[in-house]
């Protein structure tokens, strides 16, 4: 199986680019930089991104980076792709450049969400220093944060993210909105990291391309003073601030420029994985969390 490490970057399009630079800088506490090739670069540690946003007609999601080790990994992932009998093509010159990367690997999963699998990320180690005085975003070797998304061909897209791209399952959500119809069903899945789950899949079609993206901060301080910047930015609210059951993070939920959702939490569960128990859970949250506020 593939070795994936973390979730590296996300890519993400707008028809307003400078919103998104609005966005990022005053509500999220996020630096921005012009990327190579056009697009902004969001910096939220010692990388020079960890969001690409690039013009184009749709808001919407286009991608997610994956981190694997170095090129002995990324030539035995190709392999994994050629033996698992799994398109792939390699990116351009330009497009590496772009992202930072030594060599990628685009793969399309079985619900047409866009993977990019690459190794040897490119960085200055310049210090991130947030414009809203944010102190960090819980990144390192856990990567960005987590990224959920769309599978409506549900059994299909979780076989190919476990059997081919290496995920393991954390655990599982069987939501039911109408208990006289069949459960819907979102999975959470882990890779080599402790982070709870980099990646959900969520079994219903999503017309950004994405559910939500997770970030993480080292305080609930930080999480409230984000939340007043939403406030003060008129941004939409997607769900109230609280605390999941699954990984404990306690975060609120609001609207990107993109369309998709950013969720920004503290205090997500860590763990070892040689003494976890995967488990379904029967409700979202412990406490808060009404997403029927995205719906008004």
């Amino acid at each position: 199986m593939i070795d994936i490490r973390g979730l590296g970057y996300i890519v993400a399009q707008t028809d307003q680019l400078a919103e998104w630079q609005r966005y990022a800088q005053n509500v999220l506490g996020m630096m921005t930089a012009p990327a190579p090739g056009g697009g902004l670069y969001v910096k939220m540690d010692e990388r020079p991104f960890r969001m690409l946003v690039v013009e184009g007609a749709e808001r919407r999601y286009l991608a997610s980076g994956w981190e694997l080790a170095d090129e002995r990994a990324f030539d035995a992932a190709i392999a994994v792709l050629e033996q698992k009998r799994a398109k792939w093509e390699p990116a351009s010159a330009g497009l590496c450049e772009q992202r930072g990367m030594q060599a990628i690997a685009i793969v399309t999963d079985p619900a047409g969400n866009r993977h990019e699998l690459g190794w040897g990320h490119r960085s200055d180690c310049q210090p991130f220093v947030s414009p809203q005085g944010v102190p960090r975003f819980i990144t390192g070797d856990m990567g960005l944060g987590h990224t959920v998304l769309p599978a409506p061909n549900f059994d299909e897209t979780v076989a190919f993210h476990r059997d081919v791209l290496g995920f393991g399952v954390s655990d599982i959500f069987n939501f039911r909105p109408d208990p006289s119809a069949p459960a819907v069903r979102i999975h959470f899945l882990h890779c080599a990291n402790a982070r709870h789950h980099s990646l959900a899949l969520a079994e219903y079609p999503v017309p950004s391309g994405c559910v939500h993206v997770m970030v993480e901060v080292d305080s609930m301080t930080e999480v409230g003073r984000a939340h007043d910047r939403r406030i003060a930015h008129d941004v939409p609210l997607s769900a109230t601030l609280g605390q999941h059951l699954n990984d404990r993070m306690i975060s609120f939920y609001m609207k990107t420029p993109s369309d998709f959702d950013l969720e920004y939490g503290c205090g997500g569960l860590q763990v070892d994985w040689s003494r976890h128990a995967a488990f379904e859970f029967t409700r979202v949250s412990l406490w808060g969390h009404d997403f029927s506020v995205g719906q008004r």
